[in-house]
């Protein structure tokens, strides 16, 4: 995900906006309001002027930093269309091999269908997947793809937009016409919403799946604090 902000707007948002009311815990900035985002209706005190990370960004980076050892072990690391919020932050770790791909986003370094990845079985130690399985209309060939690339004992996190009160994912691939993909979807080139079958459909490619709602785990003013959406599910796997 790319959020162009111009290099001079970017600074004078983050010089005006600062604050003590919200945090951004990715680079710990301070600001008296975030900007507003989304396609169609937009979401409003949302997008941290400073990383451009989003409630999911900021969700994912907590759980991360504070329930794992993500950041601390040597790790070969596989990202998928890497947000801004991250790609940055991850080069700079010595002990990470950090490798970005995707087909289209122009700070990927692999340019690659993630339905047929240039990579061999079991290279990567943790896989970070995030918000790209609802554009790929053969989701299981990717998903089966994450697990052979994936190594035996590694880790991934495969976020997508999620509808939780939806048990079966709805999708169409008839429908082409992208405002009516908007529509149903929630944005023109997303090919289906996602219910919460997802966890079973990544258990039935082989990996065992955690559905951790870490927000659970944060009081209210953190959760408001942060600029989090309560009850996000963060889809942690890993392959026996």
């Amino acid at each position: 995900m790319l959020i162009k902000l111009s290099f001079i707007a970017q600074p004078l948002l983050v010089y005006f906006l600062k604050g003590n009311t919200y945090i951004d815990p990715i680079d710990g900035k301070g600001f008296r309001r975030f900007l507003p985002y989304g396609y169609g209706r937009q979401r409003e005190n949302v997008l941290s002027p400073s990383t451009l990370s989003l409630e999911r960004h900021r969700l994912l980076w907590l759980y991360l930093k504070s329930q794992t050892d993500f950041f601390i072990k040597p790790k070969k690391l596989l990202h998928f269309a890497p947000e801004q919020a991250f790609y940055k932050r991850f080069k700079k770790i010595e002990h990470f091999e950090y490798i970005t791909t995707d087909l289209n986003s122009p700070i990927a370094t692999v340019k690659a269908d993630i339905c047929n990845l240039p990579f061999e079985s079991n290279s990567f130690d943790s896989i970070l997947c995030n918000h790209v399985l609802e554009h790929i209309l053969d989701d299981t060939k990717a998903i089966q793809e994450l697990y052979r690339v994936m190594k035996p004992g590694g880790m991934g996190v495969f976020q997508i937009p999620q509808d939780l009160k939806r048990d079966i994912t709805f999708e169409d691939h008839t429908i082409t016409d992208p405002k009516e993909r908007a529509k149903l979807f929630g944005q023109y080139d997303h090919v289906r919403v996602y219910g919460t079958d997802y966890f079973k459909k990544l258990e039935s490619c082989g990996f065992r799946v955690d559905a951790i709602d870490y927000t659970s785990q944060l009081s209210t003013e953190e959760i408001d604090k942060y600029r989090l959406a309560k009850g996000e599910i963060i889809p942690v796997v890993y392959k026996p």
